[in-house]
């Protein structure tokens, strides 16, 4: 028998009361649903995380399995994709915001300053292979730019995952040189995306605007970076508010870049990292935010595995290969021509190639953005996303392969490690 709480069925009866427009709160039992996924997607990327390690993968082949077994498209359990994204933003976000607040941009440019020009120059020579494999396909110039910027970037939170993993055998400066890279990559990739993004009018800000947004975000963050250091050091003996405002200020920073100023989540956390590195507690701020990291980076991960459709894999076999090739050829060798001419005799070659030899979370972005607007065909579309998945499994196991070594600068770096 239907509830009626008390109104008359009829809007216009003269017993119904007066509208109640009070604010109504979800009854705990409502959201306890979205609790239990949770927990259940953590428990299942904990046993898969431990079964992969068994046979000497990384933790991270397992989150992806995970995303696909509860992901629309294969049958059994489905979780909620907007949930988990959610979560998988917060970890991105986590992650980039953590290496900001330990990279320092002048000892970066001090002693590795060859990635200024070498990461840009990689971008954009596989920019111009897929942009030439792509019109060898008709896709176009504008499908070819897609193709070629969704396999020209790495995965910032993959790569962040491999110098911090327990099992990593890479030294300090490949480590280091991994991270400056992605970050060049990352800041390269908006620059050129600005163009792209702007002919296929998912922007309504032109260009000069855009770039002006950018520059401002930046004002923003050097204002921030005098601020929230003296902010951080009133509450030291405070360790709740300290972390409160850690958490606070790098969120809001990050949210201000992509919300209002159309800057890559990514790259706008970094940027709020740099502003609270600038602080002495910075260390502190580092180790409060290690077990929120930890969770929402296998989130993450589990996301991405959400996103592929097996069905369509077969479909879409031929682009498949091609985005392979791209990466094999246009990228993993590219950086490893590249690599020496840094003169960082330190860094090992095959393993910054390798390590940097994926394609990440900027490729489905483009790759969504460019089947909506009819620009890459959706074979393409699911190819790149199959593409994500491979190579960030095939990256995390192939860089580990080298044995490790010992030599002058292979010292490493005492950081806390992630969970893969």
């Amino acid at each position: 028998m239907p509830h009626h709480n008390g109104r008359a069925d009829h809007p216009g009866s003269c017993g119904a009361p007066p509208h109640d427009d009070r604010p109504h709160f979800e009854p705990v039992e409502a959201s306890a649903v979205n609790v239990l996924e949770i927990g259940l997607v953590l428990v299942l990327a904990t046993g898969a995380g431990w079964a992969v390690r068994r046979i000497g993968l990384p933790a991270i082949t397992g989150y992806l399995m995970v995303g696909l077994i509860v992901s629309p498209f294969t049958p059994g359990y489905v979780a909620d994709r907007h949930q988990l994204q959610t979560l998988a933003d917060f970890g991105v976000v986590f992650l980039l915001f953590e290496v900001g607040i330990e990279i320092d941009p002048l000892r970066l440019r001090r002693e590795h300053g060859g990635l200024l020009w070498s990461a840009p120059l990689q971008v954009l020579v596989t920019l111009a292979g897929g942009i030439g494999v792509g019109m060898g396909m008709g896709l176009g110039l504008r499908g070819g730019m897609v193709l070629g910027l969704a396999v020209a970037l790495s995965s910032s939170v993959v790569v962040v995952n491999i110098t911090r993993s327990r099992r990593r055998t890479t030294n300090a400066e490949t480590e280091t040189s991994l991270l400056g890279w992605s970050v060049m990559q990352d800041v390269t990739g908006v620059a050129v995306s600005m163009g792209l993004l702007s002919t296929l009018q998912v922007s309504s800000r032109p260009i000069p605007l855009l770039a002006a947004g950018i520059a401002l975000f930046l004002v923003i963050a050097v204002a921030a970076a005098w601020l929230l250091p003296q902010l951080l050091r009133g509450l030291r003996a405070e360790p709740d508010l300290f972390l409160m405002l850690s958490l606070a200020g790098g969120l809001v920073i990050a949210g201000v870049g992509a919300r209002v100023f159309e800057v890559p989540l990514a790259l706008a956390a970094f940027v709020a990292g740099l502003a609270v590195g600038e602080s002495p507690d910075a260390d502190e701020a580092r180790r409060r935010l290690l077990p929120f990291r930890d969770i929402f980076a296998v989130m993450f991960f589990v996301a991405l595995g959400t996103l592929i459709d097996p069905r369509a894999i077969p479909d879409s076999l031929e682009w498949l290969g091609l985005v392979i090739g791209l990466i094999v050829v246009a990228k993993i060798a590219v950086i490893r021509v590249l690599v020496p001419l840094l003169h960082r005799p330190a860094v090992r070659p095959w393993q910054l190639a390798l390590g940097l030899g994926q394609v990440g979370e900027f490729s489905f972005v483009l790759g969504s953005i460019g089947v909506s607007r009819n620009v890459i065909p959706s074979r393409l579309y699911t190819a790149l996303l199959c593409a994500v998945v491979l190579s960030i499994a095939a990256s995390t196991v192939a860089v580990r392969l080298r044995p490790r070594e010992r030599r002058p600068g292979d010292g490493q770096v005492s950081r806390a490690p992630l969970p893969g």
